[in-house]
């Protein structure tokens, strides 16, 4: 994948930092990132979403959700121990268990407000929550004031001398 430099276009650019945001990221290629673990993003209700994560075989205390600026991290790290896993032996391993960091972009007015883990599925609730000063407002239509203009009386005795 080619490598675009926007930087001569967004040095002048004042407060579209998030623009600029999504722009790196939209264009760095991350090979790293393979699918895994699958996920499905709904739309709960108006303004309310839900990230549901297959994390098969990892325990509640393996996974890690952390928001950084507008950057959601779902981390899973392994803890098995390494005499526990030469115990077992595996005729085949279907189930992946690798550690894995996948990041979500997430809109400024895009909060998390919670997680649950069940069955083998890890659930991120999300909302959406427009500051007041961003919502549409009515602005009521009046009447322009009228405006009365008072003329001086004119001088008739000053005229005739000009």
């Amino acid at each position: 994948m080619r490598a675009f430099d926007f930087s001569p276009l967004l040095r002048s650019s004042v407060g579209y930092e998030n623009l600029n945001r999504l722009v790196d990221f939209a264009t760095r290629g991350d090979s790293a990132d393979n699918g895994y673990p699958p996920y499905n993003i709904e739309k709960v209700s108006d303004g309310a979403y839900r990230i549901a994560m297959a994390v098969a075989g990892f325990a509640q205390a393996e996974l890690d959700l952390t928001v950084q600026e507008n950057t959601l991290i779902v981390t899973g790290a392994t803890a098995d121990a390494p005499e526990a896993a030469n115990d077992r032996v595996f005729l085949h391993r279907g189930i992946a268990k690798r550690a894995f960091e996948r990041r979500f972009q997430l809109a400024d007015t895009i909060k998390v407000t919670g997680a649950s883990y069940e069955n083998g599925l890890l659930n991120i609730d999300l909302v959406r929550e427009v500051p007041e000063h961003k919502k549409p407002r009515k602005v009521e239509i009046g009447n322009a004031p009228t405006v009365t203009v008072e003329a001086a009386p004119i001088d008739a005795t000053r005229l005739a001398a000009e």
